[in-house]
């Protein structure tokens, strides 16, 4: 596992609201952006150059060859201060870790990914890997869930996706702002689970967002039927130093680092402190 980082610039940077913004990466190096690979749930450490470094999960594909996009929030001082760079200035990045998502367990099969707000960016590297290969998925749903219209990312991704006839894609936000020209779905994106009715047998289920959507995304998807050896999920919000020696990512007897950040809900029912 290499701890140092490769240089890499900043080649776009596109605003998705106030908080978000879609950064894309060129490794500098030739030989690196070439053999960069990597599954989609992967993540990994991005260096500011003077101020620190901070784990962000992939948002590209792994078929899109020679950049690397990531969508970060403006959260801490690392990301505010990356949120503030011009095109053209350099990073560092290392990586990737984790496991990511088993798509090989996945394709053959069905697949329902449920997202709730920023948890949509690395399910995004789930998805360009399915339309990559859709073929090889039978029945496929997608259940996004944002606070408000203007909390969509990528909503003019997921509109496309609405509009295909070939997947099952639904879109949601909690409430409407006056005189909102929204025409998806108000309400829960548990809601959406009913609506968008996929089978229970053979299907893979992959679920990212924040820690109070996994209660509820959980408890639908157990009653509904679906097994929890079947329902992936990411806990990547437990990463810290990209080397699993700072402790953050350590949940009960598992360092997220090094298992994870992808796990079963029945890998992950007895660790401590996820619910």
């Amino acid at each position: 596992m290499s701890l140092v980082p490769h240089t890499a610039t900043l080649v776009e940077k596109r605003y998705l609201d106030t908080q978000h913004s879609l950064f894309r990466f060129v490794f500098d190096d030739g030989g690196r952006r070439e053999s960069f690979s990597f599954r989609p749930g992967q993540f990994i450490m991005l260096s500011v150059f003077g101020v620190g470094e901070a784990p962000i999960s992939i948002t590209s594909g792994p078929d899109e060859k020679g950049f690397v996009e990531l969508c970060v929030r403006k959260a801490g001082r690392v990301t505010s201060v990356l949120h503030g760079l011009e095109e053209n200035s350099k990073v560092g990045i290392r990586g990737p870790y984790g496991n990511g998502y088993p798509v090989e367990v996945m394709e053959g099969g069905n697949l329902l990914i449920v997202a709730g707000g920023l948890g949509i960016a690395p399910l995004r590297s789930l998805i360009r890997y399915m339309l990559w290969r859709r073929e090889r998925f039978g029945e496929v749903g997608i259940g996004y869930g944002a606070r408000d219209p203007g909390s969509v990312l990528f909503s003019g991704e997921m509109q496309n996706l609405v509009m295909r006839s070939d997947i099952r894609c639904m879109l949601s936000v909690d409430s409407l702002p006056k005189n909102s020209p929204w025409q998806g779905y108000v309400g829960r994106v548990t809601e959406l689970l009913d609506r968008i009715n996929m089978p229970l047998n053979d299907t893979s289920v992959a679920i990212c967002g924040p820690p109070v959507f996994y209660k509820f995304v959980l408890d639908k998807l157990l009653g509904l039927g679906y097994s929890k050896g079947s329902i992936y999920m990411s806990l990547e919000r437990r990463m810290e130093c990209g080397q699993g020696k700072c402790g953050h990512c350590v949940v009960g007897h598992k360092y997220t680092f090094i298992e994870g950040p992808i796990f079963t809900y029945w890998d992950a029912i007895n660790l401590p402190e996820i619910f």
